[in-house]
């Protein structure tokens, strides 16, 4: 049975079973002592008896065949009854009998007092037990209330109230995961909320300028169209600001489930580079895909895809008029790696540590666009779908990054 898996149940039962033992040992025990004091009182009985009718001079051929005899008859109960002995007759005018209940009432007194203080001294010590277990249990609980999670419930053995103790344990843990989320999920909506707000002030200070100066000069076209432009610019920073926070926000708080199908590796580069190209035609620079080996491997094509145009975009703000992209990739019997390259100006080794933070720019980059989001909604996309993201760059000698997928 379940219930003796718990050793105090166990050992209380044990204990029950040993006293049930003893019961019976002390009955028999007490059948045979009484057995033996019946047999005294009656050969006492029976030698008073003899004494008193020998002294009389009765025969001893009469007196043997009156102790032997087990023949009773009316006229002797009438005698007994004269002589005022019946089964009326008060115990204490009857001295062997009397003898015979007080010595067997005080062995069953005796006997008797020892069991009862022997049972309740083990009940007491089950029910101790159990009530300073239970007591522990209450000042863990109450701990887990106030939010201190640091304490464990008694699990020491086996049985019901230790599965109990584990069940609650077990919800203590979920709870003490679910307030930590919590917390999380709170700093992280309050860095978010604050980052957001810190890199709005700038665009938002920069419209409010731009609009009070086409206010002040509303005849002057070329002021109006100078600052409509820049107004147009700023508008798109935020826009492009704010699409990002919300990728980068969706990512971290796992609501983007991503929908993985076998896709061309060339496909993805083709749909990364689509809108760069024109741009990097624009600033003399050249986009350079190594096609020399056509593979595929599972991942979701428009996530990943833009994950690969943030880092092309990034290479692109740094490398300078000629500047060179090259975006290569080669498969391995358990992964692929996607590597893109440049010749710009590399990365300071104080910063390559902290390139993936969000809105993190290095002193050094202060003068390019970009608002510091690309790498961190890279490394975002990548690792969500179990990849991983390295980084190798010298100054003035270019960076390469890759993009390693598990196949």
């Amino acid at each position: 049975m379940n219930i003796f898996r718990d050793k105090q149940v166990r050992d209380f039962g044990i204990f029950l079973l040993f006293f049930l033992f003893l019961v019976i040992a002390c009955s028999v025990g007490l059948h045979e002592a009484q057995g033996k004091i019946v047999q005294n009182l009656f050969l006492s009985h029976d030698n008073a008896v003899v004494t008193s009718l020998l002294e009389q001079g009765v025969s001893k051929d009469v007196i043997a065949k009156a102790i032997t005899s087990s023949a009773a008859s009316r006229d002797g109960m009438d005698f007994l009854y004269k002589i005022g002995v019946t089964k009326h007759t008060a115990i204490r005018f009857l001295p062997f009998i009397a003898e015979f209940q007080h010595i067997s009432g005080y062995s069953m007194l005796m006997i008797g007092g020892l069991l009862s203080i022997l049972l309740l001294s083990g009940i007491y010590k089950f029910l101790w037990i159990r009530e300073h277990l239970y007591l522990q249990a209450i000042e863990v609980i109450n701990c887990f209330t106030e939010g201190n999670f640091s304490c464990h419930m008694p699990q020491m053995n086996e049985g019901t109230i230790y599965h109990l103790f584990a069940s609650v344990e077990q919800l203590s843990m979920i709870l003490q995961s679910k307030n930590e989320t919590g917390n999380k999920t709170k700093e992280f909506l309050k860095n978010t909320i604050s980052d957001i707000s810190h890199q709005l002030k700038t665009p938002l200070a920069a419209l409010t300028m731009y609009y009070e100066i086409i206010s002040d000069e509303p005849d002057n076209i070329e002021t109006v169209k100078e600052y409509s432009e820049k107004t147009g610019l700023a508008l798109k920073r935020m826009e492009q600001l704010i699409l990002s926070m919300l990728k980068i926000t969706r990512l971290d708080a796992g609501s983007i489930v991503f929908e993985k199908e076998s896709c061309s590796v060339s496909d993805l580069v083709s749909r990364a580079i689509g809108e760069l190209t024109t741009r990097a035609a624009l600033e003399g620079k050249e986009i350079m895909i190594d096609k020399s080996s056509e593979t595929a491997f599972v991942c979701d094509k428009q996530w990943t895809s833009e994950a690969i145009g943030n880092i092309v975009k990034n290479a692109l703000d740094h490398t300078h008029f000629g500047g060179k992209i090259h975006i290569s990739w080669k498969k391995t019997p358990v992964m692929i790696r996607i590597s893109i390259s440049d010749n710009g100006t590399g990365i300071p080794a104080e910063d390559l540590h902290h390139i993936f933070k969000r809105f993190y720019r290095s002193k050094k980059s202060l003068d390019t666009q970009g608002a510091g989001l690309g790498l961190s909604l890279t490394k975002s996309i990548v690792e969500g779908q179990g990849g991983m993201i390295s980084v190798q760059s010298s100054l003035q000698e270019g960076t390469v990054f890759t993009l390693s997928f598990l196949t």
